[in-house]
């Protein structure tokens, strides 16, 4: 595996458990994760930014959008994505690239506790991934060589399509949605033996 420069990630599902916030809001996991499922169906579909808010009320309800934006700050990082953070920011640039509004974006990194290099927001970019314009921007950024650590399906395709590598890390086991990753994972772990 080549050197990278940089390292891009998705924010709200390679670095922080955004499913356990959509699901204890829902007050049942496996509605949450619907709600979720499909507000990244109708973020896709999107291209084009529109506001963040407008796309999860349409996915669930206006009262489960209120719901999420004031419980926003109770997003938490994946227990091991910290660790792996400080540990590839020792010598890469670190960057997220992530399909909320920048202010959503700024709050859900902060919960990192890691200095990131570049945040890219879909507000900031234009547009939600994956299309090709938030990767770019992140490319643009931090410059190349970069890898991609995707945390949803769409991100593998997407990413892919600029020509970042890609590892994704697949939590919570969803399928397939095109794209050749270098690797999937399972937990952030293994990335900078990958990485390096």
């Amino acid at each position: 595996m080549p050197r990278f420069r940089a390292i891009i990630f998705d924010l709200l599902t390679a670095l922080l458990d955004s499913w356990t916030l959509w699901g204890d809001i829902a007050g049942d996991d496996e509605l949450g994760a619907r709600w979720r499922r499909r507000s990244l169906e109708l973020i896709y579909a999107s291209g084009a930014y529109r506001p963040y808010r407008e796309i999860v009320a349409e996915a669930a309800d206006e009262g489960f959008a209120d719901e999420l934006l004031r419980r926003w700050d109770e997003l938490e990082p994946w227990p091991e994505a910290p660790a792996v953070l400080r540990d590839l920011a020792s010598d890469h640039r670190i960057a997220v690239v992530t399909n909320t509004s920048h202010d959503l974006a700024r709050r859900a990194a902060r919960t990192l506790g890691v200095r990131i290099d570049v945040l890219v927001s879909a507000e900031a970019a234009g547009f939600y991934k994956p299309r090709p314009e938030p990767y770019r921007a992140a490319i643009d950024a931090v410059g190349e060589p970069a890898l991609f650590v995707a945390g949803s399906a769409g991100d593998v395709p997407g990413a892919g399509g600029v020509g970042l590598p890609v590892i994704w890390h697949n939590r919570v086991g969803a399928p397939a949605a095109g794209g050749e990753p270098l690797a999937v994972i399972e937990t952030l772990d293994p990335l900078p033996g990958l990485v390096r």
